[in-house]
């Protein structure tokens, strides 16, 4: 009803224009009775707000417009923004003066309600009483855009602004910008703004510049940032440790320790610009991460010697990274200290915890985690459940990883694609096919439209369970029918199983299919065919499908090198076959023994 309300008013202000509708108090009395005291400390909630209103409509002298203005400033501060804009409805009705102060708090309640338009209908309507929006006005109308995803329309308006003066651009404005658009991933377009604004002679402080850099590093456009980071320079803006951090934030993702090494060591110590936790931290994810453990606990350990005391993040990262690494009392121990030092885990602590121990086969020990989560007073979510279900289904206990999944939907959290597609890889490694099937179903009752991933685990469960016929026929007829096209993995997965059971011209005609549709045999495509083949001790046979892979750059995998020196070492002399191999498989020369060369030529 209230939303209703704040419609209604919205649409009688924009119809009225605002028109003021006079008050039947007496001026005299006003100019000679003492001003009211109005408490606003009083106001709890939103009946609070409409009951003083009350009182201040029927007060003598009348309470100002800009007490009235900073009522509405209360309410919007409380998230009452249909009451805000009721009120302010009510107010225009009464004849209370508009300010520039209230004009921007009912845009600012529209914007928040994602009435966006409506917020654009105000401000016209102040154009037409004579009334001048200023920036703290287009600072909101931009931000409003920008929360409905009208991009383009915000990144308009700020040029429409540049260019018709329509008010004097701040510090402010310029950030809504930047952030709004590289926060819908058009950092390139922020970069464009920027360098626009550069041109018309304003001059956006260092955090317009460090929320661009943020976002192209975010984007994966580190070179651009560092060209912004030195054009940065160049304008006399120094950065801050914001800026640095989101850089060697980039860096670390593409892995380019030395550019690190050198902004930490030499541009940060330059400018005088220590780093803090975020930064450090960001280092340690990004060691964890990429399985570095020495390089997180040296960065760990220089905090500790600096002063820069961790941080949440700082020691969820650590676990995490001990987690993937399968050191789980080390993870243990970080998990307990964490506590020590007076920091409260969140939910993804313990799912790394319980992915780690699960990897580890300890399955126990992650139940048991499992059930403290809600004991501490966290809450579950779906990916905790996931993790303890995957662990459950990869030692075989389908019977409890089927319950706990029936525990999921009995606490009302709904599993998404994600979820339902490790519970499908969990039914088929452990050859649930039938239900596996009857989940897939249940999916699509549900409304959860399965992908390539779920067709793809299906297959892998139909072909590891020799029923490729069935799986050939999801490929060929279910998928285009479902609009999906199946990737380079699908179509390997069903020509190694063709190969495995001697089916041989059906899996070769698979191959070239696969090639005509567009989807190119990838390094495993082929050696899945060649390892099939040397298996079966058919080395001429092999021997097109490894010319072809090393015209197109892919070379032989270890299986298959090992393959190709046993039978080249058991069958003795074969010049010819000898040479066609070496020139194929050049990594051969690494491995076979120099006697052994002199002794078979």
């Amino acid at each position: 009803m209230m939303q209703r309300a704040s419609q209604s008013a919205a649409i009688l202000l924009i119809r009225r224009g605002f028109t003021a509708i006079s008050h039947n108090l007496s001026r005299e009395r006003r100019r000679f009775s003492r001003v009211p005291t109005i408490d606003f400390s009083s106001i709890r909630g939103a009946n609070d707000a409409i009951r003083l209103f009350r009182e201040m409509v029927v007060m003598s002298p009348q309470p100002s417009d800009r007490v009235y203005a900073n009522l509405l400033s209360v309410v919007t501060k409380m998230e009452e923004y249909r009451v805000a804009l009721y009120l302010f409805d009510e107010m225009r009705q009464l004849g209370v003066g508009v300010t520039d102060y209230a004009m921007n708090i009912a845009i600012n309640c529209c914007c928040h309600l994602k009435q966006v338009d409506f917020a654009f209908a105000i401000m016209g309507s102040f154009f037409k009483l004579g009334y001048e929006p200023n920036a703290r006005t287009f600072s909101v109308l931009l931000k409003g855009l920008y929360s409905v995803s009208r991009v383009a329309e915000a990144e308009n308006l700020l040029v429409k602004v540049l260019t018709l003066k329509l008010c004097e651009l701040d510090d402010v404005m310029i950030l809504t910008v930047m952030n709004g658009t590289c926060k819908a991933g058009l950092s390139r377009n922020a970069l464009d703004l920027l360098h626009v604004l550069e041109q018309n002679s304003y001059k956006p402080n260092v955090y317009s510049y460090s929320v661009v850099i943020d976002g192209l590093c975010s984007e994966g456009m580190v070179d651009d940032a560092l060209h912004l980071l030195s054009r940065m320079g160049d304008k006399g803006i120094s950065p801050n440790v914001f800026t640095f951090s989101s850089i060697i934030q980039g860096l670390c993702s593409f892995s380019r320790w030395n550019e690190v090494k050198y902004l930490l060591v030499v541009e940060m110590v330059r400018l005088n610009i220590p780093p803090n936790v975020i930064t450090f931290t960001i280092l340690v994810d990004a060691f964890c991460k990429n399985g570095m453990m020495k390089e997180a606990e040296d960065v760990f350990e220089l905090m500790a010697r600096i002063n820069v005391r961790p941080n949440v993040i700082t020691y969820s990262a650590l676990i995490h990274g001990y987690s993937l690494k399968g050191k789980m009392v080390k993870a243990k121990e970080i998990f307990d200290s964490t506590v020590e030092r007076g920091l409260k885990h969140d939910i993804i602590n313990y799912i790394s915890l319980i992915n780690g121990y699960c990897k580890n086969g300890n399955v126990d020990e992650a139940w048991s985690l499992f059930n403290e989560i809600p004991r501490i007073g966290l809450r579950h979510t779906v990916i905790s459940y996931c993790t303890m279900i995957h662990g459950l289904f990869r030692v075989g206990r389908y019977a409890d990883g089927w319950k706990l999944f029936r525990d999921m939907e009995a606490c009302h959290i709904s599993p998404d694609l994600d979820a339902y597609n490790i519970f499908l890889d969990g039914l088929c490694q452990n050859q649930k096919i039938v239900e596996a099937f009857d989940l897939l179903r249940m999916m699509e009752d549900r409304g959860v439209k399965p992908d390539i991933v779920s067709y793809g685990t299906l297959i892998d469960g139909l072909c590891k369970a020799g029923n490729v016929d069935a799986a050939k026929h999801i490929l060929l007829d279910q998928l285009p029918s479902k609009g999906l096209r199946p990737n380079v993995k699908i179509y390997t997965m069903i020509i190694g199983s063709l190969f495995l059971k001697g089916l041989d011209e059906e899996a070769e005609d698979l191959f070239f299919e696969m090639e005509k549709s567009g989807c190119i045999p990838d390094s495993k495509t082929y050696n899945v065919i060649v390892w099939m083949l040397l298996k079966r001790k058919e080395v001429y046979k092999a021997m097109p499908f490894l010319e072809e892979m090393y015209r197109r750059g892919f070379s032989a995998d270890a299986a298959n090198v090992s393959l190709l020196r046993d039978r080249l070492q058991r069958e003795g002399r074969d010049d010819s076959l000898l040479e066609m191999i070496m020139n194929v498989v050049p990594q051969l020369k690494n491995v076979l023994c120099l006697g052994f060369l002199n002794d078979i030529r």
